[in-house]
């Protein structure tokens, strides 16, 4: 896919347009003769008498013309429609094979530009990494009429570019067969990605250094597998980059100093069978989605160093296989955490806080004023919420207003869940401090879990992404498999720390 700017279009035999509507309604968009004018109108008019799907291919001023519907799908906002709408006329282009269609978008505000953009993108993501007989998707020319916003679309697109980059990275990543994709190989791909993207550095932590160091909750999820765990933390200081109106910016937010620094941990079971507390086979083969957490962190602090966004910036990765083995973890059995608190394993297939629980405690070691954990954490907050909705706890009203807005920027949505803390002394043990499972409200119990290894004063926010982050039937963007989400939103928080 080739997405290219100009001021004007001229007719060629080769091209069609495309023009994005909403009932009788054309957005953005104008045609090149009065009688293309009277010609769209008819077509409305019949859009209006209709009703229509999509119409494709009608001649308009002589030109093969492209109607996209940009309110067709229920419950999207305004810019998830014009998502869709790209995503869908890429989508049917490819098929049609047709070289280059023009977008009359010299009207089209920022926000709306970039969500065409994102739309055009997704549909050209495929993953056939393991088919025998790959297919390479048709090239099209996208061509901007920007008009006097050429430039100022020229910068969007890149920015554009640089996320879905990154978006990608995470899909690949959580669509890997596990055999393929387990700690060591995690860390490698880590690696390279530090080592080609200027501004980001890596610390990796062996079996050994975990151990040695008292991060436990590896060690006691990672210890039964063949793959020993492993916890990445990249770095990312943006600082220097701050011009004298961003070095100012967040100072004068409430809560908000120069000195922010975001830690974003993700749960990384590059698969999980639940150890000895066995999943069922029926849900085991998408347990390649258990990393999706540390995918979308990496991609994520990728596409902001890329970016270069002004703010401090670590991910931290916590790896590790929950599997069967002579040496796996018991039910009863009782380890110290990395804060000193002891936790005994009620459930082994309760196993992503175990890891998180390091993950935090790193957060707080490096300096972190904001953490953003997220994680395929709780089959509670799949039946709460599905797969179009992520839940999301936070002990900071200021950031987890931060992450509705953000979210709502890209397209993804999020929604409020209590740490109701009712449900807190389920989590008390008899002979240990905590166990790893409570009684009632999975999520919430799960979310409380984590907070007791949130470091103080620390501004915290856990998104439980078990429905949002792998699909397994057709939605939005995704036909099939990883999504991607969370990736946006977590740069776009960046942006706003920034």
């Amino acid at each position: 896919m080739n997405i290219i700017s100009s001021e004007s279009a001229k007719a060629k035999a080769d091209k069609a347009y495309a023009l994005f509507f909403v009932k009788e309604s054309i957005l953005f968009s104008k045609v090149l003769s009065a009688k293309g004018e009277s010609q769209v109108e008819s077509v409305l008019k019949g859009i209006k008498d209709g009703p229509f799907e999509d119409l494709e291919f009608l001649e308009i001023d002589g030109c093969n013309t492209f109607f996209v519907d940009a309110a067709k799908e229920r419950g999207l906002s305004t810019l998830d429609h014009l998502r869709m709408a790209a995503y869908r006329l890429a989508q049917r282009t490819m098929k049609r094979q047709v070289p280059c269609v023009s977008l009359f978008l010299a009207d089209a505000a920022d926000e709306q530009f970039k969500a065409i953009l994102h739309g055009l993108h997704y549909a050209n993501y495929k993953f056939d990494a393991y088919k025998s007989k790959q297919k390479e998707n048709f090239q099209v020319t996208f061509e901007i009429v920007a008009g006097d916003r050429a430039a100022a679309f020229k910068k969007i697109a890149e920015e554009v570019a640089v996320e879905q980059k990154a978006i990608t990275l995470a899909r690949n990543l959580i669509n890997t067969s596990a055999s393929d994709l387990y700690p060591a190989a995690f860390v490698e791909d880590a690696k390279t990605i530090a080592k080609y993207t200027p501004g980001l550095s890596i610390k990796v932590r062996n079996m050994k250094q975990l151990e040695k160091e008292g991060f436990m909750g590896h060690v006691t999820v990672g210890k039964g597998s063949s793959h020993e765990p492993h916890m990445i933390t990249l770095s990312y200081d943006g600082t220097k980059f701050a011009t004298g109106k961003s070095a100012g910016k967040s100072a004068g937010k409430k809560g908000r100093t120069s000195r922010d620094h975001l830690v974003i941990v993700g749960k990384g079971l590059t698969f999980d069978t639940g150890g000895l507390c066995l999943k069922p086979a029926k849900s085991m083969p998408e347990m390649i989605s258990d990393m999706s957490g540390a995918a979308t962190a990496l991609a994520a602090i990728q596409a902001i160093a890329t970016l270069k966004l002004p703010v401090k910036v670590s991910a931290v990765c916590c790896l590790a296989e929950n599997a069967i083995g002579n040496k796996s973890v018991l039910p009863g059995d009782i380890f110290k955490a990395k804060n000193g608190k002891t936790v005994m394993v009620d459930n082994t297939d309760a196993e992503g806080r175990l890891v998180l629980s390091d993950g935090l405690a790193e957060a707080g070691l490096i300096g972190a004023t904001h953490i953003v954990d997220l994680a395929t954490l709780t089959g509670a907050m799949v039946r709460a919420l599905g797969y179009a909705v992520t839940g999301f706890f936070s002990n900071d009203d200021d950031l987890a207003l931060m992450v509705i807005n953000c979210g709502e920027a890209c397209c993804e949505k999020f929604w409020s869940m209590p740490l109701e803390e009712e449900y807190a002394d389920a989590l008390k043990d008899k002979f240990a401090d905590l166990k790893n499972t409570g009684s009632d409200a999975g999520a919430i119990s799960a979310a409380l879990f984590l907070q007791e290894f949130v470091p103080e004063n620390t501004a915290w926010t856990h998104w439980d992404i078990a429905g949002t982050a792998f699909v397994t039937k057709k939605w939005k963007y995704t036909e099939y498999g990883a999504t991607g989400f969370g990736v946006q939103t977590l740069i776009e928080l960046a942006r706003e720390l920034g």
